[in-house]
């Protein structure tokens, strides 16, 4: 438990700089390059986004800016540990992770504006709004370029690439997430990068599902 609770705090200590204002002048910049970060990883891991933020606040004495605080109430900890637990194993299973990524459309994405917003309680409405509607932009973008490429993959009848995507998605959350708060301005120039091919992503799925549904010519002639 001494491991665990030393590795904890050496890591509170590592995402202080960005995520502790007290006593310290606010960047408007740092939290802006957090609002997108919180909005990229709700659309990709909304409830491991949510349980870490809180578990980081609650337990190893971060203080998270504008209203992210209550995310460290027990209650908000509680549900997103367990959905955290159930979003694990469900995103592994194909087919499945596709009915829940289309339920979690009506989810992530709202949930990501509003983390975004209330990032910059502390800055004022213009803000707050502006922020709001980047991450909700964020959060639709990621989230349909998962749940697109995880459809097409689901049409391979075998469930390894599956799983191995599933995985490939935890790295990518966890490594975004670490770069996020130790090196801002690199996250922001990958996550430049990964807009790009998210949205070219997002352009080929549509063009194979026009594909797949476009009449044959000379039909219903």
């Amino acid at each position: 438990m001494d491991f665990v609770g030393s590795d904890l705090a050496a890591l509170a200590e590592g995402v202080r700089p960005l995520l502790d204002w007290r006593g310290l002048p606010l960047d408007v910049a740092s939290l802006a390059a957090l609002a997108a970060g919180l909005g990229w990883a709700s659309g990709l891991r909304l409830y491991a986004l949510v349980f870490i933020l809180g578990a980081l606040a609650r337990f190893a004495g971060v203080q998270l800016p504008g209203g992210l605080g209550v995310l460290a109430h027990p209650l908000v900890l509680g549900i997103s540990g367990v959905l955290l637990t159930v979003e694990f194993f469900a995103d592994k299973l194909p087919w499945l992770d596709s009915v829940w990524d289309a339920v979690h459309t009506f989810i992530r994405i709202p949930a990501g504006a509003a983390l975004a917003a209330a990032a910059m309680g502390d800055q004022g409405a213009a803000l707050q709004l502006a922020m709001g509607l980047l991450g909700g932009t964020l959060a639709a973008g990621t989230h349909l370029a998962k749940a697109g490429t995880r459809a097409a993959i689901n049409t391979s009848p075998e469930p390894v690439s599956n799983v191995v995507t599933s995985f490939g998605e935890d790295a990518l959350f966890a490594g975004g997430m670490w770069t996020l708060l130790h090196q801002p301005l690199i996250f922001l120039g990958a996550l430049g990068v990964f807009c790009v091919l998210a949205g070219l992503s997002i352009m080929l799925l549509w063009r194979f599902v026009r594909r797949i549904f476009k009449r044959p010519d000379g039909a219903g002639a």
